[in-house]
C-alpha cells in the first residue's frame, strides 16, 4: 500500500503524539504517588532489588522519551527508545505471568484498572505502532532507500525488542538470586494468598490453640484447663468438651493442653508431669513418667514429647526427646541452641513439630533464626528468616549470687508466633521490612513463610488486627490457617498460590 508522504507525517506524529500522552501520564501518575509506587517496584517478583534507583530512573526515562518525541530532529531516535522501552515493560508483564513465583498488584493511574493480561496486549498494541512508526518515518525521510538499508532497518528494530527482553531477563534472574540468596530483606506480598473466612468472639482472652486432629481445631483455656473446644473446618460447628481428671491428686501449677494425633495431653514442667488421654472419650489413662523438668513440651507421637529444659548447672535451654520406651528416657541435644548472651533469655522461642514432614522447628524470639531437626532430636539445618537481626539485643543481670537471672534491658522481638504445616514455616514476624507502609503494620500481623525443603522464603501475607492487636497463638493446616487473636478466633483460607508450595 502506498501512502502519501503527508499521510505518512500524520501517522508518525500521531503514533508520537500517543507515546508522549501516555509517558507524560505515566510519569505524572506514579509521581504523584512515588512512594507507593515505589513500594509496588520493591514487592515486585522481579525487580525488588533494584527498587532505590529503579522507581525514580523509569519517571525520569519516560519524560526524556517525551520531551525528545517532541523534537522532529530527534523523533526517530526517540522511537527507537520508546520501543525498547516498550518491550522492557512487556517482557515483564509476560515473565510476571508465566515464570513468576507470583503476580503482584497493578499500578499506573487509570492502567491500574486492566489485568495484567489485557496490559500485555495493551503493550503490544504499542510496540506495533512504535515499529509502525519507525518504518513510515524511515521511508518518509528516505523514500529511495536500498534493500540493504531495510535490512538494516529490520535488525535495528529485531535487535531493540530483543534488547528490551534481554535487559528484563537478566534483571529478574540476578534480583531473584539476590532475594533467596542474599537477604535484602524485602517481603513479598502476592495478590490474596489467603482469605478470611470467619470470625467468632470467644469472649475470654484465656484461650489458646491446642491443635487440631481428624479435621476440626481445638482450643484449651488457661484459667479452665479441663474445658476444651472444637471446631469444624470453617467454625460453623462447636462441641464443648471436659477432660475427666482430678486435679487434687496432682499439684499442678500451669497446665498446658496439647492435642496430637487421637490423644490430648496435659503437661506441667514444674512437676514435672505428662498425662495422655484418648479424644473420644477425654479421660486422662496413662501418664507418661519419668520426663525431665521442662519449659516446654510438644508432643511427637504416643509415647515421645520434645521438650525444652534448663541445665542444672547454668540454668541454659537445651533442646532434647523424652521417649518414655527409651533408655535413658531422655536426650539432650546441647548443641542446638547456641548462647550469645546468657543462653537463657537469648534462646528463648517456639518449638514446633509436623507429622507430615516428621521435622521438629525451633524458632527464635529475638533473632533471625531457626532450627530444624529431626523427631530424635539430631540437627538437620539451621535456616534464617528475612529480617538481618541475627544478634540478640538484650542484656541480662544476674542476681542473687548468680542463682537468678533478670533482663536488665527491654527486649527487642522478632519472631512472635509460629506455625508449621508439612514443609511450610509460617512465621509472625516483628521487624518491618524495606518498601512497607506503616498502616500495613499498624493494622496487620504480616506472617512469613519459609519452604524447609528449599530453605527459601517463599512470600508473606497480612492477617488483620481484631479488636485486639495480640496474636496469641496460631496453627495452619493444609487448607487452613487458625488464630486467636485477643478474645477471637479467626480462619483464613489458603489459597491455590500457597498451597502448591
Amino acid at each position: 500500500m502506498n501512502l502519501g508522504l503527508q499521510t505518512k507525517k500524520n501517522i508518525v506524529l500521531t503514533i508520537a503524539y500517543l507515546y508522549i500522552f501516555l509517558l507524560v501520564y505515566a510519569a505524572v501518575s506514579k509521581l504523584l504517588d512515588f512512594e507507593n509506587f515505589k513500594v509496588q517496584i520493591g514487592q515486585s517478583p522481579m525487580l525488588s532489588i533494584y527498587a532505590d534507583w529503579i522507581s525514580p530512573a523509569v519517571i525520569v526515562i519516560e519524560l526524556l522519551i517525551a520531551l525528545v518525541l517532541l523534537n522532529k530532529g530527534t523523533q526517530m531516535i526517540a522511537l527507537f527508545f520508546s520501543l525498547g522501552l516498550m518491550a522492557m515493560f512487556t517482557a515483564y508483564i509476560f515473565i510476571l505471568l508465566h515464570y513468576s513465583s507470583f503476580v503482584p498488584c497493578s499500578c499506573g493511574g487509570v492502567l491500574e484498572k486492566m489485568s495484567w493480561n489485557a496490559h500485555l496486549i495493551f503493550n503490544i498494541i504499542f510496540i506495533g505502532l512504535a515499529v509502525l512508526a519507525i518504518i513510515l518515518n524511515a521511508k518518509r525521510t528516505d523514500s529511495s532507500a536500498s534493500a540493504i538499508r531495510k535490512w538494516r532497518l529490520s535488525i535495528t528494530i529485531i535487535g531493540t525488542i530483543l534488547g528490551g527482553f534481554l535487559l528484563v531477563v537478566i534483571l529478574f534472574l540476578s534480583s531473584e538470586k539476590a532475594m533467596y540468596y542474599d537477604n535484602p530483606f524485602i517481603r513479598r506480598f502476592p495478590q490474596h494468598p489467603v482469605e478470611l473466612k470467619k470470625k467468632i468472639d470467644l469472649k475470654y482472652n484465656s484461650f489458646y490453640i491446642a491443635g487440631e486432629s481428624d479435621g476440626r481445631i481445638y482450643l484449651a483455656n488457661y484459667d479452665y484447663p479441663s474445658y476444651i473446644q472444637s471446631y469444624s473446618p470453617l467454625l460453623n460447628d462447636k462441641k464443648d468438651e471436659k477432660i475427666k481428671m482430678d486435679p487434687k491428686k496432682i499439684p499442678f501449677k500451669m497446665i498446658t493442653t496439647k492435642i496430637q494425633g487421637a490423644y490430648f495431653y496435659l503437661t506441667d514442667g514444674s512437676v514435672p508431669i505428662i498425662l495422655r488421654g484418648d479424644l473420644k472419650n477425654w479421660k486422662v489413662n496413662r501418664e507418661l513418667k519419668g520426663s525431665p523438668y521442662f519449659t516446654v513440651a510438644l508432643p511427637i507421637d504416643s509415647t515421645s514429647m520434645a521438650v525444652r529444659s534448663n541445665s542444672s548447672k547454668n540454668m541454659q535451654n537445651m533442646l532434647g526427646i523424652f521417649n518414655q520406651r527409651a533408655v535413658p528416657k531422655t536426650a539432650f541435644n546441647r548443641a542446638l541452641l547456641q548462647k550469645q548472651v546468657d543462653g537463657i533469655f537469648d534462646t528463648d522461642g517456639l518449638l514446633l513439630y509436623s507429622a507430615q514432614s516428621d521435622k521438629l522447628v525451633y524458632v527464635h524470639r529475638y533473632r533471625n533464626e531457626f532450627i530444624i531437626a529431626d523427631p530424635k532430636g539430631n540437627l538437620i539445618h539451621r535456616g534464617h528468616t528475612i529480617d538481618t537481626i541475627s544478634k540478640v539485643k538484650m542484656k541480662v543481670s544476674k542476681l542473687k549470687e548468680g542463682r537468678q537471672f533478670v533482663m536488665s534491658t527491654p527486649s527487642y522481638v522478632v519472631n512472635e508466633n509460629a506455625a508449621l504445616s508439612g514443609n511450610l514455616l509460617y512465621v509472625n514476624s516483628k521487624v518491618k521490612g524495606k518498601y512497607e507502609k506503616d498502616m500495613l503494620w499498624e493494622t496487620c500481623f504480616i506472617i512469613d513463610v519459609y519452604d524447609l525443603e528449599r530453605n527459601t522464603y517463599v512470600l508473606s501475607f497480612p492477617v488483620f488486627h481484631t479488636a485486639s492487636k495480640q496474636l496469641r497463638s496460631m496453627v495452619v493446616n493444609k487448607n487452613y490457617l487458625y488464630a486467636v487473636i485477643g478474645n477471637d478466633l479467626v480462619v483464613y483460607e489458603l489459597k491455590s498460590k500457597l498451597i502448591k508450595q
